[in-house]
């Protein structure tokens, strides 16, 4: 019998960008944000090289969250010398490389502003220039002060560059919004989107250390008891690793809280049989198909293969 891959998690699509004009919107954003301005004055500075500001904000970030790194040693991994610039992916990519989680903010300007107050800065990208002649451009939002309408921004050779809210949104609605803040594995960020964050973690599975992921699956399981998804994804990362007895604790668990979770019980039934519990197997797998749901073909599935004989077995 060939061995079947386990249900694959399906993630939610993104937030959408928002367009509403940050003034219009400060009087909503002064009650939820502290009325005293923010500074995270302990967020280290890296001036950026030419081009590399890049190198420079993905420097801020990581050593603010405990990495020994600097701009410099960061240039080979996310500074590409035929663009004169980093991309965003590669920027993604570095951070997970630095046991970080890279984690995309809520494309808004609370949002942003939510993470600097909770004392984490943000790196965000924006286009410096027009629409069909940009000028890219990383810095790092290290504060603001919502009542004079400004922001604080490590940027370029400046340490403290503080700009007008308005001016900033406009640079940063250019690059659809995009930021991200780099979580230590354990941590989430400011009202966080499970979807976003699965989406984050699942990522760094490809290069994160086992420890760190289990902290990470381990915190959303926490904040969201009342999903299956995230010690369902758990339960999948200990199966990928080869240790079935932690995913099948994982998943025994699972359907314990959640009873009706047809995808998990149909992957206990999956790990109890690669143990030579076919019992337990059998059971599970039947519970799955009595729950049906779109991946009943699955299910069957798998209960035919509980039931082949072994000397069927390909």
């Amino acid at each position: 019998m060939k061995v079947r891959s386990l249900f694959i998690l399906g993630l939610l699509g993104l937030a959408a960008c928002s367009s509403v004009d940050p003034i219009s919107g400060l009087p909503e954003l002064r009650q939820a944000l502290s009325a005293n301005p923010v500074n995270l004055v302990d967020v280290p500075f890296f001036p950026q090289e030419d081009y590399q500001c890049g190198p420079a904000a993905l420097a801020t970030v990581l050593a603010n969250s405990g990495v020994e790194v600097t701009d410099q040693e960061l240039v080979d991994h996310v500074y590409i010398p035929a663009r004169r610039g980093s991309l965003q992916l590669e920027m993604l990519a570095a951070t997970r490389r630095f046991q970080r989680i890279p984690y995309e903010i809520e494309p808004t300007l609370g949002g942003l502003l939510k993470e600097v107050a909770a004392g984490r800065p943000v790196v965000v990208f924006q286009n410096l220039g027009l629409s069909w002649l940009p000028q890219w451009h990383y810095a790092v939002a290290v504060g603001f002060d919502v009542d004079s309408g400004d922001i604080l921004l490590r940027s370029g050779t400046i340490r403290d560059y503080r700009i007008p809210l308005r001016v900033f949104e406009r640079t940063w609605r250019r690059t659809g919004y995009w930021g991200f803040v780099a979580l230590v594995p354990g941590e989430l960020p400011v009202d966080p989107d499970p979807s976003r964050y699965l989406a984050s973690v699942v990522a760094f599975e490809n290069t994160g250390d086992s420890d760190a992921i289990v902290k990470a699956y381990t915190a959303a399981t926490a904040a969201w008891a009342d999903q299956p998804v995230f010690p369902a994804a758990l339960g999948n990362y200990y199966y990928s690793q080869g240790d079935l007895s932690m995913a099948r604790d994982t998943f025994s668990r699972l359907v314990e809280k959640f009873p009706d979770f047809a995808d998990g019980h149909n992957t206990l039934a999956h790990v109890a049989w690669l143990q030579g519990d076919v019992q337990t197997a059998r059971t599970h797998a039947m519970r799955a198909i009595e729950l049906g749901g779109p991946r009943l073909a699955t299910y069957r599935s798998t209960l035919e293969s509980i039931e082949t004989p072994p000397d069927q077995v390909e």
